[in-house]
């Protein structure tokens, strides 16, 4: 007997002339095949797109974030009511270090008819307890009627990654855009922030070392000792979580990416089939019923 390999063909034809073309069965054709391509592309754009897996961990990152072991702090603020001659940055932390009017790194530029400043400036941080804040404490004039209504337009600490912010349930940027009006005008405004040391990882392997952080504010009329009254001031105090959040770009598996389009082709075909048959047995069986032959 000759062997005939066609025994096993599981997947039997039937003549054309055996079928019946049915306008439901094209409607739901168009729309099984409609349905798999949208699916398709959703799945190869996730396949296409990582996934950001975080995890949270004890880490020190003591020389990670820069050269030196400090923090880069990128301060972009809008004061609207004290020229730009007058105000400056100050640095403080535990560690001992004071600076006073520091203007290294920093860009001012005149806003409200020059009434007003806005200050870039980029600087850095010891990895302990500390604040930096913009005050009139460095110049040699002093502004008559100093009023510390402010926006915060941009505050970063550590390496900027633009796309971070997209990350769900991240704080990269807590307070861009913050803006305060003062209720007084000689009101200092104090911002508590608790900083999280944070590591990024994209598919190559590659790392950079942002930071998160929360805040809290407050504003008050700060006096000092004998009742006097002190300038206002913008105050940016923070400390540093011992805990560390790590995100780690992932793709899914090629092989997971092929049985998903596996599973949404077949999966589609079958149930439009199942639903066809159902309606053209439903009506099949109304025919018969309007016929009069459904004994």
């Amino acid at each position: 007997m000759q062997f005939d390999i066609r025994r096993f063909d599981i997947y039997r034809k039937i003549p054309k002339d055996l079928t019946q073309p049915t306008k439901t069965g094209a409607t739901i054709s168009i729309i099984c095949i409609l349905f798999i391509l949208f699916l398709m592309f959703s799945e190869f754009v996730g396949f296409i797109l990582p996934e950001v897996q975080s995890q949270l961990f004890v880490h020190n990152s003591e020389k990670k974030s820069s050269d030196d072991g400090r923090i880069p702090v990128t301060l972009d603020v809008s004061v609207f009511k004290i020229k730009c001659k007058y105000l400056g940055l100050d640095i403080q932390d535990d560690l001992g270090r004071h600076e006073v009017g520091l203007i290294d790194n920093a860009i001012k530029t005149d806003i409200n008819n020059d009434e007003g400043c806005r200050m870039k400036v980029t600087f850095k941080v010891n990895k302990v307890p500390g604040n930096f804040h913009i005050s009139t404490h460095g110049s040699a004039e002093q502004p008559e009627d100093p009023n510390m209504s402010h926006k915060i337009n941009d505050l970063t600490f550590g390496e900027h990654v633009a796309h971070l912010n997209s990350i769900p349930d991240s704080s990269f940027a807590s307070l861009n855009g913050n803006e305060q009006q003062s209720i007084e005008k000689i009101a200092s405004h104090d911002y508590i922030m608790k900083i999280v040391p944070t590591i990024y990882e994209n598919l190559q392997g590659k790392q950079v070392y942002p930071y998160q952080f929360t805040y809290a504010h407050r504003e008050y009329v700060p006096y000092a000792h004998g009742g006097f009254r002190v300038p206002p001031t913008i105050w940016f105090r923070y400390d540093l979580n011992p805990i560390t959040v790590k995100y780690t770009e992932k793709r899914k598996p090629f092989y997971t990416f092929l049985t998903t389009i596996c599973a949404i082709v077949g999966g589609a075909f079958t149930v439009s089939g199942i639903i066809d048959s159902m309606i053209f047995t439903a009506s099949e069986v109304f025919k018969k019923h309007q016929m009069g032959k459904l004994g």
